[in-house]
């Protein structure tokens, strides 16, 4: 939850602070699913971004931890695997709503207000 609500907090304020860029784009012809896409495929990439880089660490600390622990018993990169799908849905839901609203942006509204 706690991610969802970071995601979504950064992808609004990434859609405010490029209104006027989505403005212009919609000028030129960009429809409202274009932008929808371009800013999905924004928060996806911020996310397999964070998930190549954290994956392996994460299951190197559980090696790490079962290693220091007696008994502790390493489990196979399920976890991890089923953590990383939830993580990518959950980016999606968030940022379907500051999608949505950059689809919505009239580009002469955008260009006044930059």
């Amino acid at each position: 939850m706690l991610a969802a609500l970071g995601l979504y907090g950064l992808l609004a304020y990434t859609v405010a602070r490029r209104t006027a860029e989505i403005g212009i784009r919609m000028a030129l012809g960009a429809t409202g699913r274009d932008v929808t896409r371009m800013v999905l495929a924004n928060a996806l990439r911020l996310v397999v971004v964070g998930l190549v880089l954290g994956a392996p660490i994460a299951f190197w600390r559980q090696r790490f931890a079962a290693s220091l622990i007696v008994n502790l018993r390493v489990e196979p990169m399920v976890p991890v695997a089923v953590a990383a799908a939830t993580m990518i849905g959950v980016a999606l839901v968030a940022a379907y709503v500051p999608a949505r609203r950059a689809a919505r942006v009239q580009p002469m509204d955008a260009l006044r207000h930059s």
